[in-house]
């Protein structure tokens, strides 16, 4: 049995309460899924920025009355600090701080609202659960973080420097957090998420990520354009992926934590062979993708090439990734065509 499997039976056998922030957006609307269908208690605070009633509703439909009942919503910002106090009322006993702007080009044409959420609303968020005593804070923080830092696989303790305001607000996160540690014994995990994808995530807008995006146009023969040559390379990491890390995060012991880990698969997949993947999977379904790729210039603050060394989550926090990136694009493309059919 592994860890994550042993942990999902303690949390049924003596269920906790739980904070998502960000709860109606693509990762947050999946761990108050997951945590709900394990018989837990959620608090969820949205204010609606990219997230959407209709992923509430969804999983609404995904879990049974009485674990729906559980849970409980709050329409606030976390850069008003009495919202992040009043998300914090309820006896919580893990924080999953996931609200965030999302998006290097966002950061780039806006670095003052996406610093206003993810530094200014982090540290609200995170002084106020230090206030309520929580067991634990965990944070989404980003492989962004690695910046230009050329080695290959991506580890922890090696990063270089920013190339976007998102960057640097995503690395002002942990340093935040180290001090938090040190100076007032609280400590927490930072999530480095790269490239996570799978239901719930938004094709829609001019930030979208790159797998919703190109599988909404390519469902309605539109055409799908490429950054670069198409050679660039991510470590595209499922959705399920993610969900376990932060449960194994949230509960894990307290050597573990004051620490950053990597979420994702330790694989590299490039553009071309995403858009391959996709292509396929859609015609597997009986979609027409007759229309080809275009290229386009290569993106102002993109890294060339992103991959993870995961050892040090698998070792500390018992970390074992299930979805391996050709499972996820055909559950995720899945999702995409039955969701586009019933709006």
């Amino acid at each position: 049995m592994t860890r994550y499997e042993q942990t999902k039976i303690n949390l049924q056998a003596e269920p906790k309460t739980w904070l998502v922030t960000g709860v109606a957006g693509f990762i947050g609307s999946n761990l108050l899924e997951h945590l709900l269908k394990l018989n837990q208690t959620v608090i969820g605070l949205d204010n609606f920025a990219t997230g959407h009633q209709y992923n509430l509703d969804e999983v609404q439909g995904l879990v049974t009355a009485e674990q729906w009942a559980k849970f409980t919503f709050i329409e606030g910002d976390i850069r008003n600090y009495q919202d992040c106090e009043t998300a914090l009322t309820g006896n919580v006993d893990y924080v999953l701080h996931q609200a965030a702007l999302g998006s290097v080009p966002r950061s780039i044409a806006d670095p003052l609202t996406t610093n206003a959420a993810n530094i200014t609303g982090f540290l609200n968020m995170l002084q106020a659960a230090k206030e309520a005593n929580v067991k634990s804070f965990t944070y989404a923080a980003s492989s962004s973080t690695y910046g230009d830092h050329p080695a290959l696989p991506k580890v922890e303790e090696n990063i270089g420097n920013p190339l976007s305001p998102y960057a640097v607000t995503k690395y002002v996160n942990e340093l935040y957090a180290g001090v938090y540690a040190r100076t007032y014994g609280f400590k927490t995990i930072g999530l480095r998420y790269f490239n996570v994808f799978g239901q719930r995530q938004d094709p829609n807008g001019a930030y979208a990520a790159v797998i919703p995006k190109w599988t909404a146009a390519m469902i309605k023969c539109e055409d799908v354009y490429i950054n670069g040559d198409g050679e660039t390379s991510r470590d595209f990491c499922f959705i399920e992926n993610t969900v376990q890390m932060n449960i194994l995060a949230a509960t894990a012991s307290e050597g573990a934590k004051d620490e950053v880990y990597n979420v994702a698969v330790g694989d590299r997949t490039t553009l071309n062979e995403l858009y391959a993947a996709i292509n396929d999977t859609l015609q597997k379904l009986n979609y027409n993708t007759s229309n080809k790729a275009k290229y386009l210039d290569f993106r102002v603050g993109d890294v060339r090439h992103s991959q993870a060394n995961i050892t040090k989550a698998k070792e500390k926090l018992g970390y074992s990734p299930d979805f391996k990136i050709k499972d996820g694009i055909e559950i995720a493309v899945d999702w995409y065509c039955k969701a586009s059919n019933a709006r």
